[in-house]
């Protein structure tokens, strides 16, 4: 099948140097929709996430919803009840083909198809709400932002806690220094998205109104696999489809992390937890990253340390919060002059406790995540979590996964290059190879 398209912080920047972000396409596209205008949005996907998002984005009194693309047709029919003139698709690319006068759209599928159907749809000069992770690999990621940043388009990812007050009064916290600077960070989710059984040897049929082929889109083909295995969930344990738990929860739970120290692009990674097999993603993951410095950080490096599953800090480490019980997700920041405790999703907490009772905690408001990018698109203010911020820090996670394929050995990472600079083998987890007819351009 061939594609309608074959679209093939400031300091990350100025780490990876301009040769490591020039860009193989440039659009005509540069603009943002006139604030009286209303916004025509479309949709990659109709349930799930896309249905959250949507349920947000719509609720701004001057979107119009005039789209939507679904390879599973009987997921888009809750939509359709609710937008009677809704035009549906099952084909993302006849959609960004046939409806014209779009300006913004949304994609909310399964991880794998982020990338090429959220650049086809920038390279027609659509401003862009893309779920987390931005994209399935760190090329993807990379291009995406510079492709963005060119066009000058609105962007935001998925990670809506980025705009709570919880994730940004810890923010503030740490900036304002209120445990010190910061040595280490230890941060974890209770999330299991991987199986280390082989994959199903077998073929069953395709249901009504689902297009399996479509749903493959740049994946490499294969048999349909019935029970759930694939679709509508599972996907996130499936090595090229999804991004294990890692890729789920790390832009979420990474997120005020990153945010709050500045950090850039990391030194190295090393993952010392199980690998995948040939076809899923493990799980109990303990993965070691290390960041150049930045203000907010103690010594000549970060430390930031990710677990999952059943993985955990070590105990010194939890000892630090005292009788606080450990969340099921969170993080545990370590100062020169105190421990904050960022539990997923909940108000971060200075401790110990006695030494802060007295400290004068700043009130900090939250905001609409998507009406904050909806404003952007209608030619108002910057959204926060843009591709030149999340874009960055979707590559940091990624790096994550990669990882995992090579247990106990330390990756040197070279940003502006955008390669490992010590492990040749890793590049090929970088950049993959997408499924013939699929080429997208500035990806391919």
């Amino acid at each position: 099948m061939t594609s309608t398209f074959r679209s093939s912080r400031r300091a990350f920047l100025r780490q990876v140097g301009a040769a490591g972000l020039a860009a193989p396409f440039v659009a005509r596209y540069s603009w943002s929709a006139s604030p009286n205008e209303v916004l025509r949005h479309a949709s990659f996907g109709a349930s799930g996430m896309a249905a959250a998002d949507l349920e947000s984005i719509t609720r701004h009194p001057k979107v119009r919803l005039v789209a939507v693309a679904d390879v599973d047709l009987p997921r888009a029919d809750g939509l359709k009840a609710k937008f009677p003139e809704l035009k549906v698709y099952q084909d993302w690319r006849k959609l960004l083909d046939e409806v014209k006068g779009l300006d913004s759209v949304n994609v909310s599928t399964p991880d794998h198809m982020h990338a090429p159907i959220g650049m086809s749809a920038m390279q027609l000069g659509k401003h862009m709400y893309g779920e987390k992770p931005l994209t399935h690999d760190v090329y993807e990621a990379r291009q995406l932002t510079l492709f963005a940043r060119q066009q000058r388009l609105a962007t935001q990812m998925g990670i809506q806690i980025h705009s709570a007050s919880e994730y940004r009064l810890a923010v503030r916290l740490i900036q304002d220094l209120a445990i010190g600077k910061v040595r280490e960070v230890h941060t974890w989710s209770g999330k299991k998205w991987g199986d280390m059984t082989p994959r199903p040897d077998r073929t069953d049929p395709v249901p009504a109104g689902f297009d399996w082929d479509l749903w493959l889109g740049v994946a490499a083909s294969r048999p349909y696999i019935g029970g759930g295995y694939y679709h509508p969930g599972n996907w996130r344990k499936r090595l090229d489809f999804g991004t294990g738990t890692f890729g789920d929860m790390g832009c979420h739970i990474y997120d005020p992390v990153f945010k709050a120290l500045a950090l850039t692009a990391p030194l190295s990674v090393r993952s010392e937890g199980p690998p995948p097999n040939a076809w899923n993603w493990s799980v109990d993951a303990v993965i070691h990253y290390v960041f150049p410095s930045t203000p907010f950080s103690e010594g000549s490096t970060v430390k930031v340390t990710w677990y999952d599953g059943d993985q955990r800090p070590p105990k010194d480490v939890q000892a630090l919060i005292g009788q606080q019980p450990v969340p099921d997700q969170g993080s545990i920041f370590i100062g020169t002059k105190g421990v904050l405790l960022l539990p997923h999703i909940g108000p971060p907490q200075l401790l110990p406790e006695k030494q802060f009772e007295d400290y004068p905690v700043p009130r900090v408001s939250g905001a609409n995540h998507w009406h904050e990018w909806v404003e952007a698109c209608l030619g108002n203010g910057t959204p926060s979590a843009n591709f030149d911020y999340s874009g960055p820090l979707t590559e940091a996670v990624l790096l994550g996964g990669v990882a995992t394929h090579f247990p106990q050995t330390t990756l040197e990472w070279d940003a502006a290059n955008v390669q490992f600079k010590n492990v040749a083998e890793a590049n090929k987890f970088v950049r993959r190879q997408y499924r013939a007819g699929w080429e997208v351009k500035g990806l391919s």
